[in-house]
């Protein structure tokens, strides 16, 4: 059966500006590790006929210096409002079982934590964006217009090797407190991007 995904995207890591990782896998990261949080604010989709539209999902990931090296920990959050169907479609997309762009990451992969449930709030307004999942994640990203610009458009990046889209925003972290799955970090910097569109 096949699926599609479409909604709004926010990320942040604890590199500073800008993550290596996000220019490219197999740059090493500002610190020996990275850290990020993915929140994915899914606004329009189903899987293999499951209805998924309003769901939210966050990944937190730890990697070593260099993505590419692998044994990658990832914890998975889904939204405590979605039912079981949408609960275990959620996690087989995101875990990369029903392939797409997490299947793709799989072979990076060293350990799986959770999935599990929880309450998860995702909040766009301008150029802010912040996510609080009651696991233990909770930060704000604001995305960053160049100094001198008439018109506030924030910068993008392209051409980028990315699960999400090969264009993303450029943000930085106005707050964050990272504590989820053992995972712990201070986030620094950030993408986003207005949309995300997902098929397998």
């Amino acid at each position: 059966m096949s699926w599609n995904l479409r909604g709004q995207y926010v990320e942040t890591c604890s590199c500073e500006l800008m993550c290596p990782c996000n220019l490219s896998l197999d740059h090493g990261a500002t610190y020996d590790f990275c850290r990020a949080s993915l929140a994915f604010d899914i606004r329009e989709g189903s899987i293999e006929g499951t209805d998924v539209a309003g769901c939210k999902v966050v990944i937190i990931i730890d990697t070593p210096k260099v993505m590419t090296e692998g044994n990658w920990r990832v914890g998975v959050f889904v939204d405590d409002r979605a039912d079981d169907a949408q609960f275990d479609r959620l996690v087989a997309v995101f875990g990369g079982q029903l392939g797409g762009p997490m299947a793709g990451l799989g072979p990076l992969v060293g350990e799986i934590l959770g999935p599990e449930r929880a309450t998860i709030e995702i909040d766009h307004d301008g150029l802010r964006h912040s996510v609080h999942v009651s696991g233990g994640i909770d930060f704000e990203i604001e995305d960053i217009v160049p100094f001198g610009k008439e018109i506030a458009e924030p910068v993008k990046f392209s051409g980028m090797f990315h699960p999400v889209a090969s264009d993303l925003t450029m943000a930085e972290a106005t707050r964050s407190h990272i504590d989820a799955f053992g995972i712990r970090y201070e986030g620094k910097t950030g993408v986003s991007h207005a949309d995300f569109s997902w098929a397998a």
